[in-house]
């Protein structure tokens, strides 16, 4: 998540993200492969150290070729204190975006949709003029288009360091067109085409108005029946209302502090992101979704091999961003996925070059983190715990009191951007 913290004479720009699941860890030990099956008791144990570090609930599958590893710490109602369980319905934010370019890239596979055309082909009214035709859909998909983020100007009391307009938000309901608008009408981060890009969800909002134009369908519609039901997934999809389907934990937002104690925004209204970040699924859908994609069997080989050409993008760090896809290098090896983030809830889901290593692991606080005087990200032992974790499960190795120790030195994770002032 990009975030703008402001003092009373000066401004700074600071990158960081909603959750670091899955930081590096800067001294880290590099063991040359993942190691073979699963540590079962040391997975249980390193899941229950996040939620004993402050983190409410957590919930993860672990996979390593046809051995599979799930469970969950904590609970999902911190009222009640009910458990968090391993198969519980999740809101996984950009993960959706994946989803979002798979689709698209059936299109393109069918002629329908050309990756460099200009997206004022196909949508001449939504990005009328030259931005319309100096833009690809390419530019859309891997972020390099520089259009804003229509998050901050929907949610606009983050820019006076309140959570009203989340509250105000909560049942509204948006159309695309009306978000794209924000999007447009703001600054543009930079040139279409350079780089680095910069991570912005209207370019995903955009991406489900072009599949709506080429199909006849709604974006929603054409994502269940083709990509969703091809990758035979059982408890995903985009909620119809404000609820999440399914047995569900809650979601606390936390906003650095300035909801306290943390509120429940588990029921929210979707239509504040659909295509770029709308949908639930559970732990176990996403590795199976992610394993389908990268063995081939949603898009041919041309179609994956375009996912998986990376530019640098902005996000919380500096990303390797394909289209709707990304990846990042463990000491065991390349992973490709994606991560989400909505307001209570932060997902992420990896997967080795060769779809034989997965986690997904999904938890329910997020901005847990404090700011310091300089608006800068004081890391929480959520964080640590987190790290630590995320490294047991991706390389089968825990890295043990070094992870404790180290500070993470890279937040790889893009989630939903929002400009707030401290």
């Amino acid at each position: 998540m990009k975030m703008r913290v402001s003092g009373k004479s000066t401004s700074r720009r600071l990158a960081v993200a909603a959750t670091t699941l899955g930081v590096l860890i800067a001294a880290a030990p590099a063991p040359a492969a993942a190691d073979t099956g699963l540590d079962r008791q040391a997975l249980r144990q390193a899941l229950s150290a996040v939620h004993e570090a402050g983190m409410y609930g957590i919930y993860s599958q672990v996979r390593d070729g046809s051995q599979t590893w799930q469970g969950a710490s904590g609970v999902a109602d911190v009222a009640s204190n009910r458990p968090v369980k391993a198969g519980m319905v999740h809101r996984i934010g950009s993960i959706t975006k994946t989803f979002t370019a798979v689709a698209v890239l059936q299109q393109v596979a069918r002629g329908t949709v050309e990756l460099d055309a200009p997206i004022s082909r196909y949508l001449p009214d939504v990005v009328p003029g030259e931005r319309g035709e100096r833009i690809t859909v390419r530019m859309l998909l891997n972020h390099t288009s520089h259009i804003a983020d229509h998050v901050g100007p929907a949610f606009p009391s983050l820019l006076q360091g309140s959570a009203q307009s989340l509250d105000d938000n909560r049942f509204r309901v948006f159309t695309r067109e009306e978000l794209v608008r924000l999007g447009l009408d703001a600054a543009p981060t930079g040139e279409p085409g350079a780089t680095p890009g910069s991570y912005s969800n209207t370019n995903y909002l955009i991406a489900g108005l072009l599949l709506e134009k080429v199909t006849g369908q709604g974006a929603e519609e054409y994502i269940t029946r083709n990509v969703i039901r091809k990758a035979g997934l059982r408890h995903t999809s985009f909620p119809r209302t404000p609820h999440i389907p399914g047995p569900h934990s809650k979601a606390y937002e936390s906003l650095y502090g300035w909801v306290d104690p943390p509120r429940d925004y588990s029921v929210y209204s979707p239509t504040w992101i659909t295509t770029a970040g709308s949908m639930v699924s559970t732990m176990d859908d996403l590795n199976r979704f992610y394993r389908a994609l990268l063995r081939g069997e949603l898009i041919g080989a041309a179609e994956l091999a375009e996912m998986k050409r990376t530019v640098p993008v902005l996000a919380g760090g500096v990303l390797n961003y394909g289209l709707g896809l990304y990846y990042f290098d463990l000491p065991c090896g390349r992973f490709w996925g994606h991560s989400g983030g909505v307001f209570g809830m932060a997902t992420e889901s990896m997967t080795s070059e060769d779809g034989a290593r997965q986690l997904s692991l999904g938890v329910n606080r997020t901005k847990y983190q404090s700011l310091d005087e300089n608006g800068n990200v004081v890391l929480h032992p959520i964080d640590y715990a987190s790290a630590e974790y995320f490294l047991l499960a991706a390389c089968g190795q825990s890295t043990g009191a070094q992870a404790r120790a180290a500070r993470p030195s890279y937040v790889p994770f893009a989630v939903d951007r929002v400009s707030v002032k401290r």
